[in-house]
């Protein structure tokens, strides 16, 4: 399952199992994420877009050809990362809206459970919005039970027990045969998943996580933290008891001009996932790999790199092949870890990825926050939008 690879390493950090089972109440445990599904205009044209500059593989497919009506889905997959594609086949509906509403973007995030009935229970009767009501759904491969919450703007959590299934992805799915499946790049799990919400509206939510899925706030960041000379943003990260899940969210803070995240509110109209960090154990293979199949990353200016190994000490890359790809580097006292962030994704500054490798490092990269965010005024101030 997505995020147990790096499970064990949290055990002695600072952040690590030992503080988070402190806080967080687990009557919810999680397996990792299943699975993100995102609503888009064009299915099979995004599908090919995932496929060729990152690296997924065919895996499954629902539609017309498996009755169903209403839309289609191709699911994707990279190792322990499970990505689905829905794009609706009839006028108007709810996929429809979302879409016109939103434009590309996740929908859901699903989240592997042993038993999709309690996890719903336990959810709702501490005040989550129901989605949807504990479903059965099986073949001749078993069965999958799956429920669903609603959690900040129109994004959803699936609730996936899959425990006596053996077939692919979901009943209602056929193997999905395609003989375009370009080599994958090296991404492995999902780290962590970024929402963005409104004004005054982080509190609300790190209390929904806390209350009603049993997280604890392992990190918090302030308008000091994350600032420029222009815009600020405030961010707090909320774990699960395992660690594997973990959901930083954010909001605006007040700055001399528009913020990256009221950017995102406005064209979003309204809270969603702002990225996915996905890992790899080769950022530079990785990076490589996704530069040469054209995905476009943030600038970093060169200066950045001047006093790099004074500020995070002795590390294992060479700094000359990371300046050439613009990875960023931050340590905590665990470790360091690099990262690097893809330009928008999806035709609204919307929706991107982060692609991280952590070599011990437990933290989010508070030290580069200044270069990252100046990185995105600039795409800002192209677009107009600063």
């Amino acid at each position: 399952m997505a995020g147990i690879k790096h499970l064990k390493d949290l055990q002695n950090t600072e952040y690590g199992l030992h503080k988070i089972f402190e806080e967080a109440e687990d009557f919810l445990p999680l397996n990792g994420t299943d699975y993100i599904e995102l609503y888009v205009g064009n299915a099979k044209q995004t599908a090919h877009f995932y496929k060729t500059a990152l690296g997924f593989q065919s895996e499954a497919y629902s539609g017309l050809e498996t009755g169903i009506k209403d839309r289609v889905s191709y699911v994707l997959r990279q190792d322990n990362i499970r990505l689905v594609l829905t794009t609706p086949l009839q006028k108007d509906g709810p996929i429809n809206a979302h879409i016109n509403i939103h434009g590309d973007g996740v929908k859901i995030v699903a989240l592997g459970v042993d038993d999709a009935t309690k996890a719903f229970e336990e959810t709702t009767k501490r005040g989550a919005k129901p989605f949807m009501q504990p479903t059965k759904t099986a073949d001749e491969n078993g069965y999958v039970i799956r429920s669903g919450i609603y959690t900040y703007g129109k994004t959803v959590h699936i609730f996936v027990e899959r425990n006596n299934y053996n077939g692919i992805f979901l009943p209602g799915y056929r193997k999905w045969e395609s003989h375009y499946n370009p080599a994958p790049v090296g991404l492995k799990f999902v780290d962590h998943i970024v929402g963005n919400v409104g004004w005054n509206e982080m509190r609300q939510w790190c209390k929904f996580y806390g209350k009603v899925m049993g997280f604890a706030q392992i990190v918090s960041f302030t308008d000091d933290d994350i600032s420029t000379d222009y815009t600020a943003l405030m961010s707090k990260v909320m774990s699960n008891g395992n660690g594997r899940v973990k959901f930083p969210i954010n909001e605006p803070a007040e700055g001399k001009k528009k913020s990256q995240i009221e950017e995102y509110l406005d064209f979003n109209n309204g809270p969603g996932v702002q990225h996915i960090a996905v890992a790899t154990d080769d950022i530079v293979a990785t990076v490589s790999a996704m530069r040469d199949r054209g995905v476009e990353f943030l600038y970093v200016p060169e200066e950045y790199y001047d006093d790099l190994l004074e500020r995070v000490g002795e590390i294992d890359e060479d700094v000359e092949v990371l300046k050439k790809h613009g990875i960023l580097i931050d340590r905590d006292e665990e470790g360091y870890l690099l990262q690097i962030f893809t330009k928008t994704i999806v035709d609204r500054p919307t929706m991107f990825f982060e692609v991280i490798q952590r070599k011990g490092a437990q933290s989010f990269g508070v030290g580069n926050f200044k270069a990252l965010f100046e990185a995105i005024e600039r795409e800002q101030a192209s677009r107009g939008t600063l």
